[in-house]
């Protein structure tokens, strides 16, 4: 932040809000959308990556990597809550590295989403040689690229940030991702402007003509001219879930930009960074493997196949 005060003195006005509105039981829905995230994310990963069929598709191996970025996120953001209920102690360093890989999980599921919709596109345009340009082997290069793109200036960052600043041992009440990259942001407020607003800028011109192009190739083979066809249900869920997984980056970018503002209250900044850290930023993690998970019929029945066979493996087990 623009002003000399110690980080640890801003967490601390924070806590005090945090206990003064008893924000903490916020972390109850947070337990609740991290276990049923828990419940379905590993599932359907264990099936994409037993399947070699799947993982043949690059669809699957993109859907795989989206849902390793949201468990690392909503676990590590679970963790950080339970330490922050605990008033847990954390060292400036540690909030940082924190900070660092929460930004790169959740930039890293974004490019993946956007990625997606490019490969359907391909997909339905290139149908015949989609297979040649995009094989197994050039999604796995594709995909540590996406993790390197996603993490190479947030670390940047924290280590020009420690540099500059020295707090390695200097001990905060609670983790807070937006004072934390509110207080880098004082050093590098330029550089992550344009990192967020170039991201989110290109990821959505890409979605955006990606899905007015299929509709153009697609518009005469009349898969939308029944209002409840297939394909209009799958548009709206995607666009449902895309907007779920950009409004949470839009709001906390938002929130950045506010973060100095002094005729903004400090219970008002409190609120909305909590709701939005404890509920808006999880939500697309727990309606990701499901609508996946019915959407793709490949997937629904190796799972189907994975279960039945546990079972069948439980069940001699108990008879032997």
């Amino acid at each position: 932040m623009t002003s000399p005060i110690p980080i640890s003195n801003i967490t601390q006005e924070w806590v005090e809000v945090l206990e003064k509105w008893h924000l903490d039981l916020f972390l109850i829905p947070t337990i609740v959308i991290t276990l049923a995230t828990l419940l379905a994310s590993p599932v359907l990963l264990v099936s994409i990556f037993l399947s070699r069929a799947l993982r043949q598709e690059t669809r699957y191996l993109l859907l795989a990597n989206i849902l390793v970025a949201d468990l690392f996120l909503v676990l590590l953001n679970l963790a950080t809550l339970i330490c922050n209920a605990l008033r847990a102690p954390m060292q400036w360093l540690g909030c940082e590295l924190v900070t660092t890989l929460t930004v790169t999980s959740y930039c890293c599921a974004i490019y993946t989403v956007t990625l997606m919709v490019v490969d359907t596109y391909a997909a339905v345009r290139w149908p015949l040689r989609y297979r040649d340009v995009i094989p197994p082997s050039r999604t796995y290069c594709i995909l540590v690229g996406v993790w390197v793109l996603a993490a190479i200036y947030p670390f940047t960052v924290m280590i020009k940030t420690q540099v500059a600043s020295g707090n390695f041992h200097e001990k905060l009440p609670v983790c807070l991702v937006l004072i934390s990259l509110g207080f880098i942001q004082a050093r590098n407020m330029t550089g992550i402007y344009i990192y967020f607003f170039v991201a989110a800028l290109m990821c959505s011109l890409l979605i955006s003509y990606c899905y007015i192009r299929l509709y153009m190739i697609t518009r005469t083979q009349g898969i939308w001219h029944n209002r409840f066809s297939r394909a209009r249900v799958t548009l709206l869920a995607h666009g449902v879930l895309l907007l779920l997984y950009f409004a949470p980056g839009f709001l906390f970018t938002i929130e950045l930009v506010l973060i100095d503002r002094k005729d903004i209250p400090q219970d008002v900044r409190v609120w909305v960074s909590t709701v939005n850290m404890c509920v808006f930023m999880l939500l697309p993690r727990v309606f990701a493997p499901y609508l996946y998970g019915i959407r793709y019929r490949e997937i629904s029945d190796t799972v189907m196949l994975l279960l039945l066979h546990q079972h069948r493996r439980l069940s001699q087990a108990t008879a032997a």
